[in-house]
């Protein structure tokens, strides 16, 4: 199973803070699942707390958080 954690807006968007998932061979296959349907494009990924692109592998035991892009001065 894979942990994946929703931060800030995207909790509310998705409907919860963290949900557990079957394996994926990689981030864009887990992120194909509906449940992720409305994610921007923007969005940004981590795969065990270091930054991601959609096609980083997976396994079994990971930890994913999708979190929104932050803008600041």
């Amino acid at each position: 199973m894979i942990t994946v954690k929703c931060f800030a807006r995207y909790r509310d968007l998705l409907g919860f803070g963290e949900v557990q998932v079957p394996a994926a061979r990689t981030l864009a296959d887990l992120l194909a699942d509906p449940r992720f349907a409305a994610l921007p494009p923007d969005a940004l990924f981590a795969v065990n707390q270091s930054f991601a692109p959609r096609s980083t592998p997976l396994a079994d035991g990971d930890e994913v958080a999708l979190m929104p892009p932050v803008s600041g001065g």
